[in-house]
């Protein structure tokens, strides 16, 4: 039976289908019947099943046909997704969606577009595909909320599954082509024939043969499918759908990490519209996104390489979902992000495979390429060293790229770079790989220009990876860069060069060799970088070294030159100079023979400190020693093997006979000398060529030869010796060669000296030479040597300097060696004359410095030499008296000179220096003593020391320090130490730095040579001095120079002291004053040490000692010295660095000691020192700089809070060294509260209570400042740990919104106007909402929770109560609106104090802050309680009814209006007390003055409007409410809320009056009078017009008589008692409504009208005729004022009313008709005649209104004297009117009144009446009009006319 009914309603909807006729007829049937149809397909019969089939079969066709007809898509949604509808009927719906949906219009699609994507959840696959495929097309229209607060329309993070289905499609979608046609292959796929190119559009050749089409790029066959759909979208639909994808990631529909690759596919889009939409929006978040998430990486990874087989994976894919790469296109766009990421570099083998796509895939192009080496180079940089199989790809990859292509020079260059990174990162790829070096190189010396740079810069980084080669590797190394450093190309020689210095150990020979033959090169940056390797001091090696010799030995390298010179003078590669032939270039010879020189000093265990020839005569009694080892084991030579010294000198004999060079001629002698008992007389037949080398036109090379010369003539026999010196004294003679007289002074000086030398020595008797000059006798030698003396002495004043320095140098190396023998005194060449001689030149300005040197040293020989010197202390006088100023180097030398004349004989300079070093020289017994060292003490001491010249000053402390070092043992200098000491300290204080340091450094050696007793009390003195400031006083003389040189400026008061009296603070901080000598030891920063006299001291060996002394102490004097080395002061700031360079040597001393340095530092950051503080916050910037936040945390309060304290120094430099900390602090702390982990979580519980306690609320602006951007940065950074100081952190950094806002706002603000000032605000708060700050606030509402909303909401509200700023007060209401969205729940139980707070401050003066607070308090009602509203509703009530403010009236719209605003359905709950307000709001009036209250009222309208049904059903449903609101209004004690009550009550009577009945209408009409009661205000007349609608309109119901209910006679008299009231416009509004009053009731009360109506015609009657009443007027105009225009007015309007009163009023009472008619007509006639126009239309009204109710017209009441009389003054009155020319509508009017007339009197035959006279009068005024412009006046008057004639 039941299946019969459902058959039947099937037929009966058949039925219903087939008689539709329209289409919207059959849209109706279907929008009622198809869900209900589709429901019966789950029915169990068979035949309901069949039936509903052919019913559908029916309707599809009739569907499909009609476009326009809509499908009931709602509907069937719903049923689709209804969980108990069978299989069946929802694969039905859906074919009804499909078809239904893109026929909706686009804003219903919008609307119905989640609920698609609900949909889908749990549907089979296919289905899913069909519901995107039509929300896709959509996403182009949907809108979505710019506010972040609303929540999305799609709420996806709530379906994480339809998420992600829909996200694959939306890629597929973006990746598909337009255009693109997928070609299906026949069911049995032939072979693909070879001819047969598989296009993306085409597939003929299946994929992989399987009968599969090809997919586009980056797609699968399956995506290719579902995204064509049923229906293809045309490529126009397409480029929608993917710029509505665009759209829909841009509103953040869902997590952005999901749609970076969507965003980066859709930026390649061929399409211009999309890739820009997608690439604006990639570049919007291009900083926020974190291209190192792995699933960022991982998506682009797989969209960039599709779906490639891995043998790695089991299972396999099916081809159908397997996705190919993308296009070329997508991946350019694709890598540029993986560029960004280090984890895509990390990716292993993902990064490789898109290595070798780019490199080496099918459809690379060169931009491609270029981008894939980039990312080698990424690769490069960040994959960890260990990967090897990365490292082994990514090489094999290069070499065969660069094998291979060779289109684009540059993209080699940078494959070439990317190969020297490579080795840079992985070396042990390359070691074994001396094959691609060779390749290199090859390459190198093939490629052009720009190629080849590339290839010495990856040669020049895979340098290191070579460093270890060892056995045949390193020979096959070798052989390689012997080919390769000849070749011509610069840079080929260049990375040989580079090769073979670092690859090879430094002893290596060869390579040494290679080096040296590259020091010869060319080009200056070859052999530039040739020189320094080998010039390298073994000092500057020694630590990379380790054990290894820093040079190769002596002999080995000799010989490896001596075979590699004879092998190359028998190939073209000797280099010929002049006729001589060389083994190699000049250049590359001198290299080789001064680095075999430093391989000899090596060997003979000497470490070379410089290339100074001076210095390496220091060397020369060691090398002498291993020279004469090696000659002594010439004996048993190996084989034919020449010596290595007898082979060093022929090459060196070999250089200089062709080229010179002074280091070769140095090198030559130094040999010679050291052992010339041996070597001179190999030079004797040599002799010649020495004389030649004399000749040079080089003084240095001559002085050199002249000493070899010198050497080898005194192992000559005696003979030959005595012509020697004959000769040389022959040649000083020959004026023609002044070159050849100076190498002969300076061989005559060798010479003698060298012969007064072994003269001198007994122990030169068993010498071969002995007996040099015992040819002749002893006599005769003197003789000799006394004229060679005189001879020399005679060049003394020579006009030639160069012969002037050669004679002085030449008599003091006579005087050196031996006495002078010339006189002691009387004429012509004596002793006392040569001292005079060269004391005079010393203070002269002519002569040159070498010549004073040269002066001072000679004096300083004389009493060397001569142990019965009789001018000694003259000599020494003179030295002391020479003192000149800025002659530092001078009084070096001096020094030098006073130390060896004083103690004469005994002195080291007497030894020879080639064979004996100072140390080792005794002087002999046998020597006379003439030593006088205590008168020069007691000389410096007693008058050069306290001189008043700083000049003779220093000069005397450089000597003493000369004395007390030389002469350290010496008896004298030990028993003055206190003396000396005294005389140190009393220099220290000098201005001048040298003068410190010269004296630092002595009290230094004075503390060290003193016993332990003499140490103490040295030590208590220099402490008492230092601390106490006491020093020398110097006599002041008219001499006296009181500024030294560039001292002007600097303080007088000790301030040279302050760097010692430091150190000694320090050494007595350490309980150890003593130390303070070791100090000043360390303290070595003047330059003067470096130079050789200054290094001749040897204080560097001092330090060293003194630095081990001092290694305990580490502990106390690392906090004190780190600081120290930031001291403002430039003195001690490099004491302290020296001291700490040379103490602290471990890199890891400042992370042992950094607890013990931050103590130190905190504490005196607030030292009573400015210094101290300001080297406190330098050193600690220092410090924290890249610190671990370990070391810092325990201090980190304290820290910012002392540096808070000293950004507020008094000293400006102070303060910024502690902004400079506070900022790298700053930087610290926010990187460690990035990190995860219990560090970052402890750092932001000690950082932000600092800083909200002491920074924000500082009164320092920087102090706020700094505090601020760091708690943002931190905030920022911190993420969830920020929960626990959430209720700290938001109002801090709200209340500072309003700190760090410019004042000069508020000043403004309040100069501004109303409108200036509301403008302004809003800027104001906008800026406060998007600042920093308040990004932080919204940061920290995320992670907010019932707990802590119990803390942060009572600091909310004192904020809210007592904020002063405007940013603040927003911020607040921002945050509260924040909350409610955030979590409603949890802010519930807190909302009553907030609403309370915010009302409180709701009266704001700024109107901005009043709309922010109301916007809170709209948000805030959904959490609040129902009784909360209610309370609120009642308080804005209270407040719009009984203040008269206007804040307060604008504060209540505000918030009503944002409560229906944000929270309607609040409001609706509340409507009984909301709506009547707003109603009442609505009738706001606004006063000229007041703008904003035009807004309000319709702000209120608009609460109105929203929440009622309209406004007639609002009235009609709150009428109660209303009247009760109203009526307070109308007993308010503000006029304005009365007539505003007044306007709301007219309103409520005007909107029902057509439906009122009782009780409704009596408590209208009662309410409206009761406020009419009492005193005339303005705005009252609303309620007489309301009386008057009331009255007019419902007088029917009013006859009726109700309880309750005033009567119509009540109502009359009521406003018959306002027509009294004596304000002219408010008796007119009552005077009108009496008058529609008894219009509408018929009611008479004329007698009482006309009492005060004729008054008031009678008071404003004209004067005169009215032309003239006009014309005067019209003259008059302009001489009166606006107030008379006024009166004027008022009294034409009061004229008007009272005419339009009478005839409104006018009865239908015989009696009082017969009373008053003659009287009111006459009244009429004579305004008629003198008035204007405006007064004759009124009077013309009121005259028809007149006789449309005069009974005399009428049949029943007729009286013919009466009317006679009425119609003459009529007839005479209308005549003015319808003559009037100008006003048409007068004569219109006129017009009407006389055709009423003829009618009235035609229907009651009257016109006996009217005389003839005032027909006549009436003719003629008509006639008048037949002139008139209007048609239709001119056809009415002429038909008047005739009805007028036709009745005479």
């Amino acid at each position: 039976m039941a299946a019969q009914d459902e058959l039947n309603q099937l037929e009966r909807v058949f039925l219903r289908l087939g008689l539709a006729e329209t289409d919207d007829q059959l849209q109706d049937i279907i929008s009622k019947f198809l869900p209900p149809v589709l429901l019966k397909l789950s029915s169990v019969q068979e035949g309901v099943r069949k039936k509903v089939m052919e019913l559908l079969v029916h309707l599809n066709k009739r569907i499909k046909s009609r476009p326009k007809i809509q499908l009931p898509v709602e509907t069937l949604l719903v049923q689709y997704q209804d969980p108990a509808a069978a299989s069946f009927v929802t694969n039905f719906t859906i074919i009804y969606i499909k078809m239904g949906y893109p026929r909706l219009e686009t804003s219903k699609q919008c609307e119905l577009a989640p609920t698609l994507l609900t949909a889908m959840e749990g549907k089979p696959q296919p289905q899913q595909d069909s519901l995107m495929h039509l929300l896709i097309p959509t996403l182009f229209y949907m809108k979505y909320r710019s506010e972040p607060s609303k929540p999305s329309p799609f709420l996806l993070s709530e379906k994480p599954k339809q998420a992600h289905l829909l996200l694959e499609f939306m890629l597929d979608v973006l990746l598909m082509p337009y255009g693109f046609v997928l070609n299906e292959p026949p069911s049995r796929p032939s072979p693909p024939s070879p001819q047969s190119g598989g296009g993306a559009g085409t597939a003929g050749g299946a994929a992989g043969g399987q009968g599969l089409p090809q997919p586009p790029p980056g797609m699968s066959v399956y995506a290719v499918k579902r995204v064509i759909g049923e229906a293809q979208w045309s490529p126009e639909q397409l480029e929608q759908c993917k710029l509505g994808i665009v759209k829909f990631i841009e509103a953040g529909q869902v997590c952005e990490v999901e749609t970076v690759i969507h965003l980066v596919v859709a930026s390649s889009d061929t399409r211009h519209s999309v890739a820009t939409a997608a690439d604006l929006e990639l570049k919007s978040k291009q900083s926020i996104i974190d291209w190192n998430n792995p699933v960022i990486v991982n998506k682009m990874y797989k969209v960039y390489l599709g779906d490639i087989p891995l043998k790695t994976k089991g299972t396999s894919m099916k081809r159908e979902l397997k996705h190919e790469p993308v296009s070329t296109r997508v991946k350019l766009k694709i890598l540029p992000h993986l560029l960004r990421s280090r984890l895509a570099a990390e990716s292993f083998p993902a990064n490789i495979q898109v290595v070798y796509d780019g490199l080496f895939g099918a459809n690379t192009n060169n931009k491609l390429l270029s981008l894939t080496l980039q990312f080698v180079h990424h690769i490069c940089m960040v994959c960890p060293d260990t990967n090897k199989p990365l490292g082994l790809m990514l090489l094999n990859g290069l070499t065969k790229l660069i094998n291979e292509y060779k289109e684009d020079p540059k993209l080699l260059c940078v494959a070439y770079s990317a190969v020297g990174k490579l080795s840079s990162r992985m070396p042990q790829l390359f070691t074994k790989d001396i094959a691609l070096v060779q390749q290199f190189f090859e390459s190198m010396c093939k490629e052009e220009a720009d190629v080849r740079l590339a290839i010495q810069e990856a040669l020049s980084m895979m340098v290191g990876a070579y460093a270890n080669l060892q056995g045949a590797l390193l020979n096959l190394m070798e052989a390689l860069v012997a080919a390769y450093i000849c070749k011509p190309e610069v840079q080929v020689r260049q990375v040989a060069m580079k090769f073979a210095s670092t690859v090879f150990a430094p002893d290596h020979v060869p390579s040494r060799y290679l080096l040296l033959l590259a020091a010869g090169d060319p080009r200056e940056e070859v052999h530039g970088e040739a020189q320094r390797v080998l010039r390298a001091l073994p000092s500057e090696r020694s630590e990379k070294e380790g054990a290894r010799p820093p040079v190769p030995s002596f002999p080995e390298m000799v010989r490896f030159i001596q075979e590699k010179a004879a092998q190359r003078m028998k190939t073209p590669d000797k280099y010929i100079v002049g006729t001589t032939a060389l083994p190699f270039n000049p250049s590359a010879f001198e290299e080789i023979m001064m680095y075999l020189r430093m391989c000899l000093a090596h060997s003979a265990g000497v470490t070379p400190t410089s290339q100074n020839l001076m210095d390496m005569q220091d060397d020369a009694p060691a090398i002498g020693r291993y020279v004469q080892s090696l000659l002594s084991a010439e004996t048993s030579p190996k084989g034919d093997e020449a010596n290595p010294v007898q082979v060093y000198m022929d090459l060196l004999q070999q250089l200089l006979t062709a080229v010179g060079g002074i280091p070769v001629m140095y090198c030559l002698l130094e040999v010679v000398s050291v052992c010339p008992h041996k070597l001179a007389p190999k030079f004797i037949d040599r002799i010649d060529w020495i004389r030649g080398m004399m000749n040079s036109s080089k003084e240095d090379m001559r002085e050199l030869a002249a000493q070899l010369y010198a050497m080898v003539i005194s192992t000559m026999s005696g003979n030959e010796l005595k012509n020697a010196v004959q000769n040389l004294v022959k040649i000083t003679k020959d004026t023609h060669s002044p070159e050849a007289q100076h190498a002969a002074i300076l061989a005559l000086g060798f010479m003698v000296g060298r012969y007064m030398s072994r003269k001198r020595s007994p122990r030169s008797a068993n010498s071969p030479n002995q007996q040099q000059f015992m040819n002749a006798t002893p006599a005769e030698d003197d003789e000799l040597i006394a004229r060679a003396t005189k001879t020399i002495g005679s060049f003394l004043d020579n006009g030639s300097p160069l012969l002037a320095v050669a004679a002085v140098t030449a008599l003091g190396e006579v005087g050196r060696n031996g006495l002078l023998l010339i006189p002691a005194e009387g004429e012509g060449f004596t002793k006392l004359s040569l001292v005079e001689n060269l004391l005079a030149r010393l203070p002269s300005g002519k002569e040159t410095t070498k010549m004073k040197e040269r002066a001072v040293l000679t004096l300083g020989y004389l009493p060397v030499g001569d142990g019965d010197f009789p001018h000694q202390k003259k000599l020494l006088q003179g030295l002391m008296d020479s003192v000149e100023a800025k002659q530092v180097e001078l009084q070096f030398t001096v020094a030098e000179a006073i130390t060896s004349a004083a103690i004469g004989t005994s002195s080291g300079a007497a030894r020879d220096a080639w064979t004996c070093t100072e140390e080792e020289y005794q002087p002999p017994n046998y020597v006379k003593c003439n030593d006088v060292v205590p008168w020069v003490l007691t000389s410096i001491l007693s008058k050069s020391v306290i001189s008043a010249n700083p000049h003779v000053r220093q000069a005397a402390c450089i000597w003493l320090l000369s004395l007390v070092k030389r002469l350290s043992q010496h008896k004298e200098i030990k028993s003055h130490l206190k003396d000396i000491q005294t005389a140190f300290i009393s220099v220290l204080s000098d201005p001048d730095e040298l003068s410190q340091d010269v004296a630092s450094k002595g009290l230094g050696l004075v503390y060290e040579l003193g016993g332990e007793q003499d140490q103490q009390e040295l030590v208590s003195t220099l402490v008492e001095t230092l601390m106490t400031g006491k020093r020398a006083k110097h006599a002041v003389s008219e001499d006296t120079e009181v500024f030294q040189g560039e001292s002007m400026g600097k303080a007088p008061d000790g301030h040279g002291l302050t760097t010692y009296k430091e150190l000694c603070s320090l050494a007595s901080d350490l309980n150890q004053p003593d130390l303070v000598y070791k100090f000043m030891n360390l303290a070595n920063h003047h330059a003067m040490w470096n130079s050789r006299k200054g290094a001749a001291f040897g204080f560097n060996i001092i330090a060293a000692k003194a630095g081990e002394q001092l290694a305990p102490y580490l502990p106390q004097l690392v906090p004190r010295l780190y600081r120290y080395q930031f001291d403002p002061n430039l003195g001690i700031r490099q004491a302290m660095t020296s001291i700490w360079d040379a103490l602290v040597t471990d890199k890891n001393t400042v992370d042992k000691y950094v607890k013990e340095i931050l103590q130190d530092v905190i504490s005196n950051l607030t030292s009573n020192l400015w210094r101290v503080r300001e080297s406190s916050c330098l050193a600690l910037n220092d410090l924290v700089r890249g610190r671990q936040a370990e070391d810092l945390i325990e201090y980190m309060a304290e820290i910012w809070e002392t540096l808070f304290r000293v950004l507020d120094d008094i000293k400006e430099s102070v303060r910024k060294a502690a902004d400079l900390a506070l900022k790298t602090l700053s930087k610290v702390c926010i990187r460690v509260c990035e990190s995860s982990g219990a560090v970052a979580q402890r750092t932001v519980a000690v950082l932000l209570p600092t800083l909200l306690e002491k920074g924000i609320v500082s009164n320092v602006t920087e102090v706020r400042s700094l505090s601020i951007q760091t708690l943002v940065k931190v905030s920022k950074t911190a993420g969830s740990r920020l929960k626990p100081h959430a209720a700290r952190v938001i109002p801090a950094l709200l209340e500072a919104l309003s700190v760090l806002e410019p004042q000069v706002l508020n000043y403004l603000s309040l100069r501004a106007t109303e409108q200036e000032k509301s403008a302004m605000d809003a800027a104001r708060l906008s800026a406060a909402k998007s600042s920093p700050m308040m990004e932080t606030v919204n940061m920290c509402l995320q992670h907010l929770d019932a707990p802590v909303l119990g803390e942060l909401v009572p600091k909310l509200c004192d904020l809210l109560k007592s904020g002063v700023g405007l940013g603040t007060k927003g911020g607040c209401a921002s945050v509260i609106m924040s909350l409610t969205v955030q979590c409603p729940q949890d802010l519930s139980p807190y909302s009553g104090k907030l609403m309370a707070a915010l009302l409180n401050g709701i009266h704001d003066r700024s109107s901005v802050v009043q709309k922010a607070f109301a916007c809170a308090i709209g948000h805030l009602v959904r959490a609040a309680k129902d009784s909360s509203i209610e309370k609120l509703l009642q308080k804005l009530n209270t407040w719009y009814l009984e203040k008269e403010e206007a804040v307060y009236k604008s504060s209540c719209c505000l918030t009503v209006h944002s409560i229906s605003h944000y929270s309607p359905d609040v409001l609706k709950r509340h409507a009984g007390l909301a709506l009547p307000l707003a109603f009442l709001g609505m009738h706001q009036v606004a006063e000229e003055t007041e703008q904003t209250e035009t807004t309000h009222a319709s702000l209120w309208g608009e609460v109105w409007q929203d929440h009622v049904p309209g406004s007639f059903g609002g009235i009609r449903l709150y009428m109660t409410e209303l009247i009760a609101i109203t009526q307070k209004a109308l007993q308010s004690q503000s006029w304005k809320m009365k007539a505003q009550g007044a306007a709301a009550m007219a309103t409520v009577a005007k909107q029902q009056t057509g439906s009122l009945v009782p009780p409704h209408l009596g408590m209208v009409l009662g309410a409206l009078m009761q406020g009419l009661a009492g005193r005339t205000w303005a705005g009252k007349e609303e309620l007489l017009k309301a009386i008057a609608s009331v009255v007019t309109k419902c007088s029917g119901e009013l006859q009726k008589p109700v309880a309750g209910q005033p009567t119509v006679t009540e109502v009359v008299e009521c406003v018959l008692r306002e027509c009294r009231k004596e304000s002219l416009v408010y008796k007119m509004a009552a005077l009108r409504a009496a008058g529609e009053i008894m219009e509408a009731t018929q009611t008479d009360r004329f007698t009482d009208l006309s009492q005060l109506l004729f008054p008031i015609i009678k008071k404003y009657r004209p004067a005169g005729a009215g032309s003239r009443r006009r014309a005067e007027d019209d003259d008059n105009d302009d001489d009166e004022d606006d107030d008379d225009e006024k009166k004027r007015e008022l009294r034409m309007e009061a004229l008007l009313c009272a005419f339009e009163s009478l005839g409104k009023a006018w009865p239908r009472n015989p009696q009082t008709q017969g009373q008053y008619q003659l009287e009111v007509c006459a009244l009429m006639c004579e305004r008629l005649q003198l008035s204007t126009w405006k007064v004759q239309l009124g009077v013309l009204q009121t005259m028809k209104a007149f006789f449309k109710g005069l009974l005399l017209l009428e049949k029943d009441h007729q009286n013919f004297t009466v009317l006679s009389q009425i119609l003459s003054e009529t007839s005479t009155a209308l005549s003015y009117p319808l003559e009037n020319k100008s006003y048409s509508s007068v004569r219109s009017e006129a017009l009407s009144v006389v055709e009423l007339l003829v009618k009235k009197i035609t229907e009651s035959g009257q016109w006996e009446c009217m005389s003839e006279k005032s027909r006549g009068q009436l003719q003629r005024s008509l006639a008048t009009m037949e002139m008139d412009s209007r048609p239709e006046l001119r056809d009415k008057a002429q038909e008047l006319r005739r009805n007028i004639q036709g009745q005479t």
